[in-house]
């Protein structure tokens, strides 16, 4: 494992320690953090989502998180209150080793953005 990959799996770890202090569990995995992003994005609170919905909250998620590179932006907020994003920039093309690093990149961008905290 080079260098990078171990700060960032430092990192990602800190963050789950992070988010288990705050919400009480610590998330599994990347769909994990990505599910909560995205409940925190639509803003209604914890509630009973279906499976559609919990897809749709994790999409809502990765969206918001690409967006801090110019690949979505947020296009409307429909009358429920639910949030849809229109791409942008075409998305580079990973393997799925690499779009999980990316990804892991873009949600730890997203706490010290959102939440002003440094993870390191």
């Amino acid at each position: 494992m080079f260098k990078k990959d171990l700060d960032l799996e430092k990192r990602w770890s800190k963050l789950l320690d992070g988010l288990k202090e705050t919400i009480g569990k610590k998330p599994s995995d990347l769909n994990g953090v990505l599910f909560l992003i995205g409940v925190q994005e639509l803003g209604q609170g914890n509630k009973t989502f279906s499976k559609e919905q919990k897809q749709d909250l994790m999409h809502i998620a990765v969206c918001k998180v690409l967006s801090y590179d110019g690949f979505y932006e947020l296009d409307f907020v429909d009358q429920e209150g639910w949030p849809h994003w229109k791409l942008v920039k075409e998305l580079p093309h990973f393997d799925l080793l690499e779009q999980e690093k990316y990804l892991k990149i873009q949600v730890l961008e997203y706490f010290e953005k959102e939440y002003e905290i440094e993870i390191k």
